[in-house]
């Protein structure tokens, strides 16, 4: 009988029957992986499976190929420490959300994982937005290259110089310079200043969404005939009128 216990992170939760549910969590050992969870929808066990919880869970089935039930214990729930604030309870539910959409089944995924627990605590212990944005896009850029769609942003495409990067071309994922980019700058990504951009511009998180989602939608959604998650969606929404 397959039996595993591992460490993981509540991606979705769907309600299964009368009173159970079906969720779906990311893996330090066996990737992303779903189960029943007996009772699920029960006022005691609900609150475990919010998305980004951590949680220890044991898998078992009759057989390696049928769905198995779940038993897990709550490690933390950080969709409990950050329901005040609404950014960053986007940027949780948008993580969730894209690995839930993006990964493959039942594929370890041991840096994903590692990032994403890492990111999470960062979101749960930054009172700054600019403190863990950069983490956030980072961590995309980090989601295509496991995906096999990485992005080349530290030489130009055109010279192969590292020097006064400041545009991403949408169709190569490939850095471009400013002077090379000429008349055709304002069909280019604007590359951030956090992201080893020449460019200063009035916000470069924006921007870095901005780069991030069209990769996503081009790569991941689009090819699936999928939209990308409405959560990240109102992420993008919120950062864009940061300040404003």
């Amino acid at each position: 009988m397959p039996d595993w216990q591992d460490e993981g992170i509540i991606l979705s939760n769907k309600p299964y029957a009368e009173s159970h549910s079906i969720a779906s969590i990311l893996t330090k050992k066996n990737g992303r992986h779903a189960g029943l969870v007996l009772a699920g929808q029960s006022g005691k066990k609900r609150p475990m499976l919010q998305p980004g919880s951590i949680v220890h869970a044991q898998w078992r089935a009759r057989l390696l190929e049928q769905l198995g039930t779940f038993k897990l214990e709550l490690s933390k729930n950080y969709s409990a420490v950050l329901i005040d604030t609404p950014i960053r309870l986007a940027a949780l539910t948008s993580i969730c959300s894209l690995l839930e959409a993006s990964l493959p089944e039942r594929e370890p995924q041991a840096a994903l994982w590692e990032a994403t627990k890492a990111i999470l605590e960062i979101l749960s212990l930054s009172e700054d937005e600019a403190k863990w944005l950069p983490f956030f896009i980072k961590w995309e850029l980090g989601l295509l290259q496991e995906l096999g769609f990485a992005l080349n942003l530290d030489s130009c495409a055109v010279t192969g110089s590292s020097q006064k990067l400041a545009y991403v071309s949408p169709k190569t994922g490939r850095a471009v310079s400013r002077q090379a980019a000429g008349i055709y700058a304002d069909r280019l990504l604007v590359l951030p200043v956090f992201l080893g951009g020449y460019l200063e511009t009035t916000n470069e998180f924006a921007e870095g969404l901005k780069i991030t989602g069209h990769f996503l939608r081009k790569h991941i959604f689009n090819t699936t005939e999928k939209k990308i998650p409405s959560s990240r969606q109102r992420l993008a929404y919120l950062v864009e009128t940061l300040n404003k």
